[in-house]
């Protein structure tokens, strides 16, 4: 399962080049989790109404050609791998219009967030938390 979800270079995004700023992207995947989830029917307000949270635990990054201001882009998302413990997606920016089967991303990354206890921080498993979120991401996942 792949979620498409539209994003639009805002000005505020941008540096002086007109170019969307580095860190800008790491927003961008952000909401595009948040619609991911939204989308399978695990929406992120649910999980945290559950008492849990999912910060990012690491994120990997690759810059190809810049996304400009004013410009239509989405973000391709999947995951790629997951585990009791942490779930890896695969990030991919396109100007509106390209095939993520065919075309080449603007940006893509490799983002890996676990489950925490909201009160605490502690981590927690996915499977015994959540299990039908962690059986649906064993459902879907495409390793690469």
């Amino acid at each position: 399962m792949e979620v498409l979800t539209p994003i639009k270079a805002r000005y505020a995004e941008t540096d002086m080049m007109g170019v969307v700023y580095h860190a800008n992207y790491l927003l961008y995947f952000e909401d595009a989790r948040t619609d991911f989830l939204e989308k399978a029917g695990f929406p992120y307000a649910d999980i945290e109404a559950a008492g849990y949270m999912c910060p990012v635990y690491s994120v990997d990054l690759q810059y190809g050609e810049p996304l400009r201001y004013g410009e239509d882009a989405f973000v391709a998302t999947r995951v790629v791998e997951s585990r009791p413990t942490k779930t890896t997606y695969l990030q991919r920016v396109f100007r509106a219009g390209d095939n993520p089967a065919t075309a080449k991303p603007l940006v893509s990354g490799h983002v890996t967030a676990c489950m925490v206890e909201r009160g605490s921080f502690r981590p927690v498993s996915i499977k015994r938390a959540l299990p039908d979120l962690y059986a649906f991401y064993d459902g879907i996942v495409e390793p690469e």
